[in-house]
């Protein structure tokens, strides 16, 4: 299922998914930060352990 796929699913806990999963990402950088912990990413099969920056959680700055 992709992420318009679930955008639009008839359940509303199902179709406000992905959003609460961007937000709990978000939060999980940012304690990361400021603990000095990695975060565990799973690619595929692959684990991957990744150091986060203060400058990695802050939020992107979009232009415009």
């Amino acid at each position: 299922m992709n992420q318009n796929a679930i955008e639009q699913a008839k359940d509303r806990d199902m179709a406000s998914s992905f959003v609460a999963i961007r937000r709990a990402a978000k939060r999980a950088r940012q304690v990361a930060a400021q603990t000095g912990t990695a975060l565990v990413v799973r690619h595929g099969e692959q684990i991957d352990r990744i150091q986060v920056t203060d400058q990695d959680a802050l939020p992107k700055q979009t232009a415009g």
